[in-house]
């Protein structure tokens, strides 16, 4: 719930649920190796052919990479009631959290790109607009384009659910005298120059 509250603007819903999991996959590996050192040296060797032999993932993905491989350990020291025990407990866990939608944000994260004139002053350009359709924005980037003619925005925008992206985008081509203007699904890290 603290990752969620203080990363209001890219949190990830599946590094959500992954940190609601690993606790207790982790738990149950540490309860399975105990004191052995045998147990320990190869549950690291397993680590490291996943972690060296497959690109890494999403968070969830990998958390049930991780969940398997407890499953595995589980069988192999012979602890088959513990196995059959916490697969069905993570199983269910897994399933409610993913059905409850846990960690899913209610409104989607975009990238917003804007090509506006030299005239418009690029500071409240769209900022009526934005209130208009209660959209939430920052301002990620400016640069010039066309030998310093025109500038292109870059905002991250949070839309909700009532929010009609084709009337947004017609207000914000009205603004800028419809010059070239991109909605991108999924927010990508814009780098900064």
């Amino acid at each position: 719930m603290t990752y969620m509250r203080t990363n209001q603007s890219g949190y990830s819903p599946n590094f959500t649920l992954t940190m609601v999991i690993l606790p207790v996959i982790v738990a149950i590996i540490i309860l399975l190796i105990g004191s052995n050192i045998a147990r320990a040296f190869s549950l690291a060797g397993a680590f490291s052919i996943i972690r060296f032999r497959s690109a890494p993932g999403d968070p969830k993905d990998i958390a049930y990479v991780l969940f398997t491989m407890a499953a595995g350990l589980a069988c192999g020291v012979g602890a088959f009631g513990y196995g059959v025990l916490f697969t069905i407990i993570l199983c269910v866990l897994m399933f409610v959290l993913s059905k409850i939608k846990y960690g899913a944000r209610k409104a989607e994260q975009k990238q917003l790109k804007v090509t506006i004139p030299e005239s418009l002053g690029y500071e409240e350009a769209f900022r009526e607009v934005f209130e208009q359709f209660g959209v939430a924005y920052e301002l990620k980037r400016v640069r010039t384009t066309e030998l310093g003619s025109l500038y292109e925005l870059v905002y991250g925008v949070t839309l909700g659910q009532s929010v009609n992206q084709k009337e947004l985008l017609d207000a914000i081509r009205c603004r800028n005298g419809n010059l070239d203007v991109s909605l991108t699904m999924t927010p990508t890290v814009v780098a900064d120059y």
